[in-house]
């Protein structure tokens, strides 16, 4: 399998700002690799709440993480600012496949690239539903050719 490397940060549709935190750290000096999976869970649920697709008290609908993966090109560390690259590479009738891209500071070059997959679920029964309305104009924005 071929490794995709670094992508630019003109590809992401939205950015998301994140400011690392002292206890990103760990004991080699840069965020340690299960935080970027939190900025990844953050930057879609910023994204979704933001535009109003995402109730997360009162919603009837929500969404379950099913699948995530990143691979790393560069270390990030605090005291630096983040700016995650956020762009819908799929949606199915009841999945969204985000892509995600961590951007230190000013760089044009991502220093960490993922994916992240939610399913959407009735919130009582945690059964999947079809993808509603309000979360697909949300995502109409973010979705964007393949490079």
């Amino acid at each position: 399998m071929t490794r995709a490397g670094p992508t630019e940060r003109s590809r992401y549709p939205r950015l998301v700002t994140i400011t690392t935190r002292w206890m990103d750290n760990d004991v080699y000096g840069h965020v340690n690799n299960v935080v970027h999976y939190s900025f990844f869970d953050t930057a879609v649920n910023r994204t979704l709440i933001d535009s109003g697709a995402l109730d997360i008290h009162h919603g009837e609908v929500i969404g379950l993480v099913v699948e995530t993966r990143c691979n790393y090109f560069e270390p990030i560390a605090f005291p630096q600012t983040v700016h995650a690259g956020l762009r819908v590479e799929h949606v199915g009738r009841s999945s969204v496949r985000y892509e995600v891209a961590l951007f230190v500071e000013q760089s044009e070059r991502a220093a960490a690239v993922g994916h992240f997959v939610h399913v959407y679920v009735d919130r009582a029964t945690r059964r999947p539903v079809p993808l509603p309305p309000r979360l697909l104009a949300a995502l109409a924005p973010l979705q964007t050719p393949a490079p």
